[in-house]
């Protein structure tokens, strides 16, 4: 039986972005909802929105990798029509559930654009799944059952993907300038970082985060490397993933000479929002005023072998075939209409906090 007899269509299901100055409030509202935060103070958070015209490349990425996926499956014979939904901004995922249940999908693939464990990571693309299909029963329109594909942080095809980024931003430096590595994510609080369902998944993002790094360093032949985060938000007093990547790379310079640095946002599978300003931007301002040598690493997403992996994923599922991975860390499995792999798998801090994208 094909492939398109089983599912018939793939929803790629991500966190959305504004696309002009007068969206960028209206999307950190939906973004930071039930936080209370007011207009004024999201003006003062969406700087780096409107410092890019209010844009945020992060449609323009999916879409992308949309169409590259497209042609992947067309290649391997498989009509399977994709659809685009996201989180918190148009194409909304209510949206675009609404348009497939009207073009006749029943039985749905998803995608999610995060390759991680953990609530921001995969829990709560599960949330948006019960809440896409509660949209759709609350309007009266045919169930549709949503399988999510599986996480992928270890995926051998993500894995060479990032390897070679880093082995092409290496080769921009001299031998003798001996660059130091530095893997980067997105911070999120500690305590979004523990999961009540046992050992197996303590800390699971922060362990696939490091867990991909050495397998990356690994394929690299890189044997010493730093991983550190980025991108925090919210009040000080909570807890997050440290160091934060600008101060480490100021440290290296101001305590240890370090002059030459490569930095690879392992946590990112595209350019968007976290990687050109906390990154292009802010770190490349900070070793700019030092007099380092900085080279960012492109990430996974328009790569030919993302494109084979995401179709992977989609045919692995299809055919029941054991997984591909080259970690030691957790991985999770497929869920179905927003179920969690099992009890207590990426349980939500008390209020979790929403990343920006």
């Amino acid at each position: 039986m094909s492939l398109e007899q089983h599912y018939d269509a793939l929803l790629v299901l991500s966190f959305g972005g504004p696309e002009g100055p007068e969206e960028v409030v209206p999307f950190l509202e939906n973004v930071t909802r039930g936080r209370g935060i007011p207009r004024e103070r999201l003006k003062v958070v969406g700087e780096h929105y409107f410092h890019f015209d209010g844009i945020s490349p992060l449609n323009r990425l999916n879409k992308e990798i949309i169409a590259n996926v497209e042609q992947e499956l067309l290649r391997r014979g498989h009509d399977l029509p994709i659809y685009f939904g996201n989180r918190n901004w148009h194409p909304f995922g209510e949206e675009t559930a609404e348009q497939m249940a009207a073009d006749g999908v029943r039985n749905a693939l998803v995608f999610s654009t995060s390759a991680w464990g953990g609530y921001s990571g995969c829990r709560q693309y599960d949330e948006d799944i019960r809440r896409i299909r509660q949209h759709l029963a609350d309007r009266g329109l045919p169930e549709i059952t949503f399988t999510k594909l599986r996480q992928f942080y270890d995926h051998p095809k993500f894995i060479t993907a990032m390897a070679q980024a880093v082995t092409e931003s290496y080769g921009r430096f001299s031998p003798e300038d001996s660059p130091r590595m530095i893997f980067t994510a997105h911070s999120v609080p500690l305590s979004a970082n523990n999961a009540a369902g046992g050992p197996e998944d303590a800390q699971l993002y922060e362990r696939q985060v490091a867990e991909a790094s050495r397998l990356v360093a690994q394929e690299a032949g890189i044997h010493d490397y730093d991983l550190v985060w980025q991108s925090r938000s919210g009040s000080p007093a909570i807890p997050w993933l440290e160091p934060d990547i600008v101060d480490h790379a100021s440290a290296l310079h101001d305590e240890d000479g370090v002059e030459n640095i490569v930095v690879c946002p392992i946590g990112f599978i595209s350019d968007h929002m976290e990687v050109v300003w906390d990154l292009d931007t802010e770190l490349r301002q900070a070793t700019d005023e030092r007099g380092m040598h900085m080279e960012r690493t492109r990430t996974a997403g328009p790569t030919e072998l993302f494109t084979q992996m995401v179709v992977d994923l989609v045919e692995e599922h299809t055919s029941g075939r054991e997984p591909e991975g080259l970690g030691e860390v957790t991985l999770n499995g497929c869920t179905v209409n927003g179920e969690a792999c099992h009890e207590g798998c990426c349980q939500p801090a008390k209020r979790p906090i929403s990343r920006t994208a």
